[in-house]
């Protein structure tokens, strides 16, 4: 692994871009990485998540996917943070191996969930000794609404030595507020630059500007969650705004209507934002 840097602020769960035909289209990787540290301010990357769709690529495409990344973001991106999560344990520690050996900043992998563990843990209860079972844990990217559950763990994380990446894009501030280093997401990918607003005006701090930052960006996603809203509409949205062809997605998802994109770039494009852009 490449020597690490301390993860903080904003992490795109990035798109896999895809040919018509439904292959992964590695060749515009390149722009993607550009366009995320030019125009959304965005140098952390997550690879093969659910954005992604990780668990709808075969072994080898998650691989080719990981090493563009890696490729790619030589000497422009902080963190390529490759997901290795599987149905099949063997195929999740092959990945694991892979992401190492070329150099990903990190893996992360989900938790099982076709056959898995009859007893619930919370999170906090699983961060109990990590660090003698797994020496090289460095965090987690906690993705429920349960805000208690997170002020938990952060709580009990004496010494920060563990980072706490939240994934709820539209409850973002208030787990900046109870202690959360930062934030994976899928909107990063076009709302990064203004997330990143977010994160500076709640850091002055100035509270009232980084709630105007957070209601608009859930004014925005509670329109396109009524809608109906996926990896698909995600991959739309991305496309008219960055102008990177995200191509539709693997089966047995299906392309973005062409009523939800025009209804969605209307509603972005009437939201003021505070920097008034």
């Amino acid at each position: 692994m490449t020597p690490r840097k301390k993860l903080r602020g904003l992490v795109a769960a990035t798109i896999t871009p895809m040919t018509p035909d439904g292959q992964i289209n590695l060749p515009v990787i390149g722009q993607y990485v550009d366009y995320l540290v030019s125009k959304q301010n965005v140098k952390n990357v997550f690879v093969n998540g659910t954005t992604g769709e990780g668990l709808s690529l075969t072994i080898q495409e998650r691989k080719q996917l990981a090493e563009e990344w890696v490729h790619q973001g030589k000497d422009k991106l902080d963190h390529v943070i490759v997901h290795v999560g599987a149905l099949s344990l063997p195929e999740s520690q092959e990945l694991a191996r892979h992401a190492a050996a070329i150099g990903a900043s990190a893996i992360a992998a989900i938790a099982p969930f076709f056959f898995k563990p009859t007893k619930k843990v919370r999170v906090e209860e699983l961060l109990d000794g990590i660090r003698e079972r797994i020496p090289t844990f460095q965090g987690v990217k906690f993705s429920d609404t349960d805000l208690l559950d997170l002020a938990q763990c952060i709580n009990k994380n004496e010494g920060e030595q563990f980072e706490f990446l939240y994934g709820v894009d539209e409850q973002l501030l208030s787990a900046l507020a109870i202690g959360a280093d930062g934030a994976v997401g899928s909107t990063y990918n076009y709302l990064g630059q203004k997330t990143a607003l977010m994160l500076q005006a709640f850091a002055k701090p100035d509270l009232a500007l980084a709630q105007k930052y957070q209601f608009l960006t859930g004014e925005f996603l509670s329109f396109v969650i009524k809608l109906g809203f996926g990896v698909a509409q995600t991959k739309a949205i991305m496309t008219f705004v960055s102008g990177i062809p995200m191509g539709p997605p693997r089966l047995p998802l299906v392309d973005a209507s062409e009523e939800f994109i025009v209804k969605a770039k209307a509603k972005l494009d009437s939201i003021v934002w505070p920097d008034g852009d």
